[in-house]
Protein backbone atom coordinates (compact mmCIF):
# COMPACT_ATOMS: atom_id res chain seq x y z
CA UNK A 1 0.00 0.00 0.00
CA UNK A 2 2.84 2.32 0.90
CA UNK A 3 3.91 1.94 -2.22
CA UNK A 4 1.47 2.14 -4.10
CA UNK A 5 0.04 5.12 -3.06
CA UNK A 6 3.64 6.92 -2.11
CA UNK A 7 3.05 7.47 1.43
CA UNK A 8 4.57 5.98 4.08
CA UNK A 9 3.68 3.06 6.24
CA UNK A 10 3.64 5.40 9.59
CA UNK A 11 1.00 7.91 7.96
CA UNK A 12 -0.83 4.58 6.69
CA UNK A 13 -1.21 3.56 10.41
CA UNK A 14 -2.01 7.01 11.37
CA UNK A 15 -4.68 7.26 9.08
CA UNK A 16 -6.09 3.31 10.54
CA UNK A 17 -5.75 4.73 13.87
CA UNK A 18 -8.01 8.07 12.83
CA UNK A 19 -10.63 6.38 10.98
CA UNK A 20 -9.57 7.34 7.67
CA UNK A 21 -8.07 4.32 6.57
CA UNK A 22 -10.11 0.73 7.58
CA UNK A 23 -7.63 -2.17 6.73
CA UNK A 24 -8.31 -5.78 7.05
CA UNK A 25 -5.94 -7.53 9.65
CA UNK A 26 -4.44 -10.86 8.37
CA UNK A 27 -3.64 -14.05 10.69
CA UNK A 28 -0.19 -12.77 10.91
CA UNK A 29 -1.09 -8.91 11.45
CA UNK A 30 0.03 -7.91 8.34
CA UNK A 31 -2.77 -5.00 6.71
CA UNK A 32 -4.28 -5.61 3.70
CA UNK A 33 -6.10 -3.30 1.56
CA UNK A 34 -8.50 -2.93 -1.68
CA UNK A 35 -7.89 -1.04 -4.89
CA UNK A 36 -10.89 1.49 -3.34
CA UNK A 37 -8.76 1.83 -0.08
CA UNK A 38 -5.90 3.21 -2.23
CA UNK A 39 -8.06 5.40 -3.70
CA UNK A 40 -9.29 6.39 -0.50
CA UNK A 41 -5.73 7.51 0.49
CA UNK A 42 -5.67 9.36 -2.35
CA UNK A 43 -8.98 11.23 -1.21
CA UNK A 44 -7.28 11.58 2.36
CA UNK A 45 -4.17 13.11 0.94
CA UNK A 46 -5.67 15.83 -1.10
CA UNK A 47 -8.44 16.76 1.84
CA UNK A 48 -5.12 17.30 3.94
CA UNK A 49 -3.39 19.47 0.92
CA UNK A 50 -6.43 21.54 0.91
CA UNK A 51 -5.33 22.35 5.02
CA UNK A 52 -8.49 20.32 6.77
CA UNK A 53 -7.34 18.19 9.67
CA UNK A 54 -8.06 14.70 9.44
CA UNK A 55 -10.88 15.04 12.33
CA UNK A 56 -12.66 17.19 9.47
CA UNK A 57 -11.36 14.58 6.97
CA UNK A 58 -13.09 11.67 8.69
CA UNK A 59 -16.22 13.70 9.24
CA UNK A 60 -16.28 14.89 5.76
CA UNK A 61 -15.21 11.52 4.30
CA UNK A 62 -18.73 10.17 3.52
CA UNK A 63 -20.13 13.05 2.09
CA UNK A 64 -17.55 13.46 -0.69
CA UNK A 65 -17.55 11.99 -4.08
CA UNK A 66 -14.93 11.21 -6.94
CA UNK A 67 -16.82 12.64 -10.53
CA UNK A 68 -14.54 12.26 -13.27
CA UNK A 69 -11.44 12.33 -11.04
CA UNK A 70 -12.54 15.33 -9.28
CA UNK A 71 -13.37 15.04 -5.76
CA UNK A 72 -16.82 16.83 -5.29
CA UNK A 73 -19.36 17.30 -1.94
CA UNK A 74 -22.21 15.49 -2.54
CA UNK A 75 -24.45 17.31 -0.14
CA UNK A 76 -25.06 20.75 0.23
CA UNK A 77 -24.09 20.55 3.87
CA UNK A 78 -20.63 19.31 2.81
CA UNK A 79 -20.57 22.02 0.61
CA UNK A 80 -21.37 24.85 3.40
CA UNK A 81 -19.08 23.15 5.15
CA UNK A 82 -16.22 23.60 2.87
CA UNK A 83 -17.14 26.92 2.28
CA UNK A 84 -16.96 28.03 5.76
CA UNK A 85 -13.24 26.29 5.52
CA UNK A 86 -12.38 28.23 2.68
CA UNK A 87 -13.08 31.47 4.64
CA UNK A 88 -11.35 30.45 7.44
CA UNK A 89 -8.32 30.05 5.59
CA UNK A 90 -8.96 33.54 3.48
CA UNK A 91 -9.01 35.15 7.24
CA UNK A 92 -5.41 33.15 8.30
CA UNK A 93 -3.77 34.29 4.55
CA UNK A 94 -4.96 38.28 5.26
CA UNK A 95 -3.53 37.71 8.24
CA UNK A 96 -0.19 36.08 7.24
CA UNK A 97 0.47 38.43 4.56
CA UNK A 98 -0.21 41.92 7.36
CA UNK A 99 2.77 39.78 8.83
CA UNK A 100 4.95 39.70 6.24
CA UNK A 101 3.88 43.35 5.12
CA UNK A 102 4.85 44.27 8.61
CA UNK A 103 8.17 42.40 8.52
CA UNK A 104 9.39 43.55 5.53
CA UNK A 105 8.61 47.90 6.87
CA UNK A 106 10.90 46.19 9.60
CA UNK A 107 13.64 44.68 7.84
CA UNK A 108 14.06 47.83 5.29
CA UNK A 109 14.20 50.18 8.40
CA UNK A 110 17.32 47.76 9.49
CA UNK A 111 20.93 49.54 9.52
CA UNK A 112 23.20 48.88 6.28
CA UNK A 113 20.19 48.91 3.85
Amino acid sequence: MAERTGVNVRLLRYYDQQGLLRSQRQTNGYRTFTEDDIRLVARIRTLLSAGLTTTMIGRLLPSVCEVDGVLRPCTTELADELRRECARIDAQVTELLESKRILGLIIAAAPGR
